[in-house]
């Protein structure tokens, strides 16, 4: 899977306040809804640990559909984390920009798609091969059902 466009995101990101429910909310039997509302919330805070580090990113493709990554999301990227066995990472291989899970396994590497179509790319010593950060979130829109 390709990643389109990379943004970077401002060093001092502006404060994104947002009011947020008080309560839970329930994804199963409706209950009555509380008028309180918390604090705002700072999403930029909230999603981007490290601004300087983090980058956004736009997916093209299908092949982390199973992690829940699909074609048009957009996807922060933190390369101030150290890429672990099980992360999706946003990884360079032979020039071309890729997202999956990172798999290690001894002195065994490999990227791993979340989607039953596509196979491993194992990394051998000859390829040329680059984490580029670690995949922390991920945004995309619910489809209209009208």
């Amino acid at each position: 899977m390709s990643l389109l466009h990379l943004y970077r995101l401002p060093d001092e990101p502006w404060p994104l306040p947002l009011p947020v429910i008080g309560s839970t909310l329930s994804a199963g039997f409706p209950s009555p809804a509380d008028d309180h509302l918390d604090p705002p919330l700072d999403l930029n805070r909230h999603l981007f640990r490290h601004p300087a580090a983090t980058y956004l990113a736009r997916v093209r493709g299908n092949s982390m559909l199973e992690a829940g990554i699909h074609d048009g999301d957009l996807i922060a990227i933190d390369r101030a984390l150290t890429p672990r066995d099980g992360h999706v990472v946003v990884a360079v291989v032979e020039g071309e920009y890729t997202i999956k899970r990172l798999r290690q396994q001894g002195p065994r590497l490999w990227l791993e798609p979340a989607n039953a179509h596509y196979q491993n790319v194992e990394i051998t010593g000859d390829m040329s091969f680059t984490v580029r950060g670690v995949v922390t979130h991920v945004i995309h829109a619910l489809p209209p059902t009208c």
